[in-house]
């Protein structure tokens, strides 16, 4: 039995980080998507509906999982990362492109 201040670790099947994706930040597993940024808009007031309409290719489970995992112990590492991504000089040397022209 767990009493209420003791945190149950949730697996979060949409949610994957790889070295060579977004530099090894979280994102929606099988795209390039940030977590980050479902947590941002979020903020901004957006609801998941409004996520959906904006984001066709991400499904229901892919961003209520992506908000679950800021929830489920990393807000301080997203927040961090929100942080870094507002200074794009910062950003663009942590998390360089992947892609190559």
């Amino acid at each position: 039995m767990s009493t209420p201040t003791e945190q149950t670790r949730t697996s979060h099947p949409h949610v994957a980080r790889e070295t060579g994706i977004q530099g090894g930040r979280p994102v929606i597993r099988g795209t390039r998507f940030p977590v980050s940024s479902i947590v941002q808009n979020h903020r901004r007031g957006l609801t998941v509906e409004e996520m959906l309409r904006e984001f066709p290719h991400l499904s229901p489970a892919q961003v209520y999982d992506a908000l679950s995992y800021y929830y489920d112990g990393h807000q301080d590492e997203i927040d961090r990362e929100i942080d870094q991504q507002r200074d794009i000089a910062s950003a663009q040397k942590r998390y360089p492109p992947t892609l190559q022209p």
